[in-house]
């Protein structure tokens, strides 16, 4: 198996969020509370607890670049909270999640998309860890595979 690391948003862009209530589209964060599952926060990677006051808002994913870049719809707790940092775990917010996109890419950031796999959060594992053996993989990205946003970034190591 792979080593791997889950990546998170960075911390300098979720502070500059939460500083400047604007996204990085340029527009006003939506104030959520969170009222049930749902509400994943895209910095430490866990979900919120009911009643956890929320931000939404547009996020410029930092990679890929090139054809396949796109910004994405992100929650982010509205109060400070520690960045997901460990190595070989899957973090909750994927495995909670119904189902999601395993999206591989390689060195040109070009989308690998004999890799790509739709599972349940909870079964990402074995799609993760087919894309992370491919010596094609530099990065897999995972998405909610319904609405398509991101919920965190995978290096290997």
């Amino acid at each position: 198996m792979p080593g791997f690391r889950c990546v998170a948003m960075p911390t300098e862009a979720a502070r500059r969020f939460r500083a400047t209530g604007r996204d990085d589209r340029g527009g006003a964060l939506h104030h959520r509370v969170a009222d049930g599952p749902g509400f994943p926060c895209r910095h430490c990677l866990r979900l919120a607890e009911p009643g956890e006051d929320m931000l939404l808002g547009s996020w410029d994913l930092p990679r890929p670049a090139g054809v396949y870049w796109t910004p994405s719809p992100i929650f982010l707790h509205a109060r400070d909270c520690d960045r997901f940092e460990a190595e070989n775990a899957i973090p909750p917010t994927v495995l909670a999640n119904g189902i999601v996109s395993v999206r591989s890419y390689d060195a040109e950031q070009m989308c690998l998309y004999d890799l790509g796999q739709v599972c349940a959060g909870a079964e990402v594992e074995g799609p993760l860890m087919r894309a992370l053996a491919d010596a094609r993989t530099r990065f897999v990205n995972i998405h909610t595979a319904r609405p398509g946003c991101w919920l965190a970034g995978v290096e290997l190591l």
